[in-house]
């Protein structure tokens, strides 16, 4: 699923960025018709490539310091879609390093349009709830995914895990047919201790 290619990308992605020192501003980088940007906190982002199809999707490069919820900013390039827009997804490639000194045990993903708020049925926003398919959603390190379309749009990672200092990669769809041009991609590191289900108010709350 992970092409040699990719693991490249990661490489040179990794080598190029020095250590970001404390205070450092935030970073946000353009792909596929979208900017994505770690300025709410809690990890950095360094690289995004790719258009965005499942031949040639958008990789996104982060590394997490603490196994606690970090947002991605994710913003359509263009400002806000009008009556009629075309149906708009894309796929994402995640490739999170892990910079804690923690396992983590799981991985859970969810999407919001407005911040802390959870993304429900009638926003449009999902990760590709009327088309999933196998290939939608993969990661080399958790064999296994839970998908959560109600109350919320969140996927669960499972039965695997992230050693300090590894990397995880992460395939998931998303569906942006709103008219919003700004939504959330809430990622949250799972201690193998806490790997418990959590509840679309968890989500809200924070």
């Amino acid at each position: 699923m992970f092409a040699i290619c990719r693991r490249a990308v990661l490489f040179l992605a990794l080598a190029a960025v020095p250590a970001a020192p404390c205070g450092a501003s935030a970073a946000e980088l353009t792909a596929g018709g979208y900017s994505f940007s770690d300025e709410l906190g809690g990890f950095r982002l360094l690289s995004a490539t790719g258009s965005g199809t499942p031949d040639d999707p958008i990789i996104v490069v982060e590394e997490i310091a603490e196994a606690a919820p970090v947002v991605l900013v994710i913003r359509r390039l263009g400002g806000p879609s009008g009556p009629g827009v075309q149906h708009t997804q894309f796929t994402l490639e995640k490739t999170v390093v892990n910079r804690s000194e923690r396992v983590w045990g799981g991985f859970e993903v969810a999407l919001q349009e407005i911040l802390k708020r959870p993304s429900t049925y009638g926003d449009g926003l999902s990760f590709n709830q009327y088309g999933a398919r196998a290939p939608d959603v993969a990661s080399d390190s958790f064999a296994d995914n839970n998908r959560l379309f109600e109350p919320d749009d969140r996927i669960r990672f499972e039965n695997g895990h992230v050693d300090p200092g590894a990397t995880a990669r992460f395939r998931i769809t998303i569906t942006d047919p709103t008219p919003i041009a700004e939504f959330y991609l809430v990622q949250d590191p799972q201690l193998l201790s806490a790997a418990l289900p959590r509840s679309g108010a968890d989500y809200a709350a924070r």
